[in-house]
Parts: structure tokens; C-alpha cells; sequence
């Protein structure tokens, strides 16, 4: 199983960007799909994740209603659009995939068993 992250960038406060997650050795209505982040000395935590089976999405409170996570499962390709980008969005972020995840533990990262490199977005103010 692989994963691999792209998209990141630099951009002003206010502007999107789109990450993808491309998944191999694996099929994506199997898995739940994940996005985490990390910013410099805090912990890793989860932004966004969608479960390709059934469609179901869910967001932190902190990217709702900006974010939006979605899937080509013929391309085994995950998105995350990043609109109205702030300065508190810079991070690593990194996708996720699981197998055996139960909804209370859906934005949790120890719940997922394989993780891509990470893609670094930088937003400015």
C-alpha cells in the first residue's frame, strides 16, 4: 500500500489550493481516506476524511465550510479543496488510510493503518 501527497504550495491568506492523495496496492471503497496536518511543535490532527463505501464526509471544526474532501475512486485519487486559506492552515499535510475504523475514532491518526509522505502548504498573511 501507498500513498502519495501532492499539491502543497505557498499562498496568500484567502486562497486555495487542492491536495491529492494517490493510493496503490489497494482499493479505495475499502478504506477510509484521511487528511491530517501538523504544524511546527504541535501535534498531528485531523482535517478531513471521507469514507469512498458510502460517500460519508467529515470535517474538523476548524476547515468547515471551507474545506471540501472528495474522490475519484477510479483513479484511487482523494482530494482536499482548500478554499479562504488562513495563516493557521500552514502545515505538513498528510493522507491517511484505514481499513477498521469506527466512527469515534474517525479523525483520530492512530486509527490509520498506512500513511503517504507529506505535502507542506504555506499560507501567508
Amino acid at each position: 500500500v501507498q500513498l502519495q501527497a501532492s499539491g502543497g504550495g505557498l499562498v496568500q491568506a484567502g486562497g486555495s489550493l487542492r491536495l491529492s492523495c494517490a493510493g496503490s496496492g489497494f482499493t479505495y471503497p475499502d478504506y477510509v481516506i484521511g487528511w491530517f496536518r501538523q504544524a511546527p511543535g504541535k501535534e498531528r490532527e485531523g482535517v478531513s476524511v471521507i469514507s469512498s463505501s458510502d460517500g460519508s464526509s467529515y470535517y474538523a471544526d476548524s476547515v468547515r465550510g471551507r474545506f471540501t474532501i472528495s474522490s475519484d475512486n477510479a483513479k484511487n485519487t482523494v482530494y482536499l479543496q482548500m478554499n479562504s486559506l488562513k495563516p493557521e492552515d500552514t502545515a505538513v499535510y498528510y493522507c491517511a488510510a484505514g481499513s477498521r475504523i469506527i466512527n469515534s475514532q474517525i479523525m483520530a491518526s492512530s486509527a490509520y493503518e498506512y500513511w503517504g509522505r507529506g505535502t507542506l502548504v504555506t499560507v501567508s498573511s
